[in-house]
């Protein structure tokens, strides 16, 4: 672990129409540090992601990326945008390009890498998950799974400094579920540093070095996963959990 983490939210704050959604949240990311967010629907964490890639303005506080405050308005978005890997809950691949042109966008057009380049890294991704001979074929020519996977691989393609994941399996069949954890887990075994919010508790055990349950917009809990999921020592905590234990 480095001294200074990749990434530092300090006092963030963000309201909706004077509702609350994330109240104060502070939070280090160390490089190659796996952080799951865990809590329940509405309780900030798709928001806190948002705000890190600078989708949604923060009202207080500030996110430093290495140590550069890239809350500040003054900052250039698109550039702060390129160096982190995101992947939401609904996939957002480009309907009308093929799967190896998704892949390789950002590289060509965000980061300026050559097409024969990007292509070449494109296609060593795709192979890794399988996916090679699919390259050439629209989106949605793909399983529900197979497309989440090549949003991963897209956001891992620019080999970004941090990767944030956003429930990327909420929308997807049970049946895929599995295959799409594991390329996770397979690039978190890589020393991969990523934040993911996500409702896969026996995951989020299994993979993260850390666990934060977020609640109200503020983190009530954070710890090993073996500390949160088998001693928790909020209630709060403990009723989420429960839920869980009880389906």
């Amino acid at each position: 672990m480095t001294t200074v983490p990749v990434l530092r939210l300090e006092g963030i704050r963000k309201s909706f129409h004077g509702n609350v959604v994330l109240d104060g949240i502070d939070l280090d990311l160390a490089e190659h540090e796996v952080v799951a967010l865990i809590g329940p629907s509405g309780s900030g964490k798709s928001t806190l992601l948002k705000t890190i890639n600078l989708l949604e303005p923060i009202d207080d506080g500030r996110i430093l990326l290495r140590d550069a405050d890239i809350s500040d308005p003054r900052v250039n978005v698109d550039r702060v945008r390129g160096r982190f890997g995101v992947v939401f809950q609904h996939l957002n691949l480009f309907p009308h390009l093929s799967v190896l042109d998704n892949v390789t966008l950002a590289a060509r057009k965000v980061h300026g890498m050559p097409r024969a380049e990007a292509e070449e890294r494109g296609m060593r991704l795709l192979e890794r998950i399988g996916l090679g001979d699919k390259a050439r074929e629209h989106p949605d020519r793909l399983s529900g799974g197979q497309q989440q996977r090549v949003a991963i691989v897209r956001a891992v393609a620019t080999s970004p400094e941090v990767l944030l994941l956003d429930e990327i399996t909420s929308a997807l069949d049970p049946m895929l579920v599995g295959e799409v954890l594991e390329l996770v887990r397979e690039l978190a075994a890589e020393g991969a540093t990523i934040l993911m919010a996500t409702h896969e508790m026996a995951f989020a055990r299994d993979v993260a070095h850390r666990v934060l349950f977020l609640d109200g917009g503020v983190i009530v809990e954070q710890g090993p996963p073996e500390q949160l999921f088998g001693a928790p020592r909020e209630a709060r905590t403990r009723e989420f959990l429960s839920r869980f234990a009880a389906g």
